[in-house]
């Protein structure tokens, strides 16, 4: 004998048919809650996003100028990091193969967490710490720029990358959370920016922030008027 199907929608979200139920001022009162809550998101990625800036003004500058000085001398930016940092990684690899904007340069890039097979290969032979390393050792040049991305600022593999771009003579920049953990801390980035704050979304919001101004900036200095050629 056949089953009617579940009303999987009224299972999860039961607060979307309230009104159905003829609870109206129940449901204005939830959705007066979502509506307060979204702003409090708003404002707290908002109040995130101008304390970066007014910490890491100059800096910005500063690594835009030295990141687009690499990529005139025919460098590429290789960027890392585990789990929701990989596919910041992955979206910084892509901003710069496929520019947003016209008049944008499309600039050489790579985002190692791309490649599962090597990863995976290299975390299961010798050791996820390794990952990075590895694919540094065998795709990066001294011209080249680092990338490396860590929420916690604690990850090994990211700060294991860091110190092997360092030594091979990239350059070398970070994005961390919190207070910057060791990363900000051991000497082996040129720039790094904290997300100052402990709710990972946040601090990831904060990365992208970070990130798509200093790719802003590098497309400015790599601009005609500033002196490069295209």
């Amino acid at each position: 004998m056949s089953q009617e199907p579940r009303d999987f929608a009224r299972e999860l979200y039961p607060f979307l048919y309230e009104s159905a139920q003829g609870n109206d001022v129940a449901l204005a009162s939830l959705l007066a809650d979502v509506r307060r809550s979204t702003l409090d998101k708003c404002a707290d990625v908002i109040a995130l996003r101008q304390r970066m800036l007014d910490e890491y003004e100059t800096q910005l500058s500063a690594a835009a100028t030295a990141m687009a000085e690499r990529f005139a001398q025919g460098g590429k930016l290789v960027a890392f990091g585990n789990g929701g940092s990989a596919t910041d990684a992955d979206d910084a690899a892509t901003d710069c193969l496929t520019p947003a904007r016209d008049g944008w340069r499309a600039l050489p890039a790579l985002s190692l967490p791309a490649d599962g097979a090597t990863g995976s290969a290299v975390a299961n032979d010798v050791g996820v710490e390794h990952v990075f390393v590895r694919q540094l050792a065998a795709l990066a040049e001294a011209r080249d720029i680092a990338l490396g991305i860590s929420t916690s600022g604690r990850a090994p593999n990211v700060i294991a990358g860091l110190k092997e771009a360092k030594r091979r003579g990239m350059l070398t920049v970070a994005l961390t959370g919190y207070d910057g953990g060791a990363i900000a801390r051991d000497g082996h980035t040129d720039f790094c920016f904290v997300a100052r704050h402990e709710f990972v979304p946040r601090i990831q919001e904060g990365h992208a922030t970070m990130w798509h101004c200093l790719l802003t900036l590098v497309q400015d200095a790599l601009s005609p008027s500033a002196g490069y050629a295209t």
